[in-house]
């Protein structure tokens, strides 16, 4: 099976504009963009035809092809990542079994979750759509207790049922659970990592399929397949040791620089 993998990025971020650009510190005290260390994560999946950063910006293109990035430019109405996806798909042509849409802001995210995603697919049929979720420690459940009691968003959270099919995505912390966990302990908490497998039937369809409450409400571009009645696969990974954020706030800047250096990540 032929694999793209995109990674859409854009300036104009409403919660946090130049997010793509931002520079994080590594273990070694090297400085390099999020857009870059998304890249290089991608680069590392194996079994990949191509990968390609998307981008309406031209910043972000200058920024992208300096590191040695193939980059495809991409419209400005593009609502969200997988929008962009299916437009880079297009520009390139298509031909290809399987679209992964590696978002730009999550610079921690393991081969082997990509990986399992497309595992996931050719092992499932029937599925439109593959995305990982992480079962949550302690810590990852409290960080994100922590944001939600500081107004802020964190992370995004996963329930799913059988088949692994998933019934909702939440920004909230879902599903509730009224008891204190430690550091080490696992959790019934699911923590959805945004990266995603198409197949690039439902990707091509996905732009016209309109806007609905749940995805207008929570801000999350995987419930619009949900709205479709569209099955999306939630295929859990392991974290195998490695630590894993996103990076959707200022303040999560820190937050990742800490965990580079915790895990000697350069």
């Amino acid at each position: 099976m032929s694999v793209l993998i995109v990674i859409p990025a854009r300036y104009a971020s409403s919660r946090y504009p130049g997010k793509p650009l931002v520079t994080l510190k590594g273990a070694d005290g090297q400085v390099r963009s999020l857009i870059q260390r998304s890249w290089e994560a991608a680069m590392q999946v194996r079994g990949v035809d191509r990968v390609v950063v998307a981008t309406d910006d031209e910043r972000i293109r200058a920024a992208a092809q300096g590191f040695g990035a193939e980059v495809v430019m991409t419209s400005e109405t593009c609502r969200n990542g997988t929008e962009r996806c299916a437009e880079a798909h297009a520009a390139l042509g298509g031909g290809y079994d399987i679209v992964v849409n590696l978002q730009g802001d999550a610079p921690l995210t393991p081969h082997w979750f990509v990986e399992a995603l497309i595992e996931g697919l050719h092992a499932d049929p029937e599925a439109d759509i593959a995305t990982p979720v992480l079962r949550c420690d302690g810590r990852a459940l409290n960080g994100f207790l922590d944001d939600r009691r500081a107004d802020r968003v964190g992370g995004t959270t996963a329930v799913f049922g059988g088949g692994q099919r998933a019934l909702y995505f939440s920004k909230e912390v879902i599903p509730y659970t009224g008891r204190q966990y430690g550091a080490d302990d696992l959790t019934p908490v699911f923590h959805h990592v945004g990266v995603y497998a198409y197949r690039p039937v439902a990707l091509a369809a996905y732009p016209g399929w309109p806007l609905g409450p749940l995805e207008t409400l929570e801000g999350l571009e995987q419930l619009r397949f949900l709205e479709q009645g569209r099955p999306v696969l939630c295929v859990e990974v392991e974290a195998r040791g490695r630590q894993f954020w996103e990076l959707n706030n200022p303040e999560d800047v820190p937050r990742i620089e800490a965990m580079l250096s915790e895990m000697g990540m350069a």
